[in-house]
């Protein structure tokens, strides 16, 4: 019964240290509802970096608090996301080759049009205006430096 007890305290603490996650649609209605600055990460499942740099960023509680308070976080798997999708009033399908493929939308945020470098964080202020693009790791310091530079504008 105690660990049960345990349990049921724990569970609000693990929930209250993760970054709220949306999609592009849910985006669309955030943004008309109550505008705010945009963070959207590319990642595939294979990335390495992708997956340290994940778990470091929702271990910084600070880091998740003011992302969650202040920023839309858009988490975007972009080789396996596959349905189509509407940003910025443009449509993006998902490009099959062979057995993979890519969604366009990441080759559309990516300056680099051939193959996106992962992973990809691109900040957008509250009119969807891009402020910031980092190709590759992100440390919670930096991430938390970019935010306050981006609330402040």
């Amino acid at each position: 019964m105690k660990k049960i007890a345990l349990f049921l305290m724990l569970v609000p603490c693990f929930y209250l240290s993760q970054m709220k996650t949306g999609t592009f649609s849910d985006l669309e209605v955030q943004q008309k509802e109550d505008p705010k600055p945009v963070v959207i990460h590319l990642y595939t499942d294979w990335c390495a970096v992708c997956k340290i740099e994940s778990y470091r960023l929702s271990k910084d509680k600070e880091l998740v608090g003011m992302m969650n308070d202040h920023f839309y976080f858009v988490n975007f798997e972009a080789e396996k996301t596959k349905e189509k999708i509407h940003f910025q009033n443009q449509d993006f399908e998902y490009l099959q080759n062979g057995n993979s493929g890519i969604h366009e939308l990441a080759l559309a945020l990516s300056k680099n049009k051939n193959q996106p470098v992962y992973p990809l964080w691109v900040f957008l202020d509250k009119h969807q205006n891009l402020v910031y693009y980092q190709e590759g790791q992100m440390t919670p310091e930096k991430m938390k430096e970019k935010l306050l530079e981006i609330s402040a504008l």
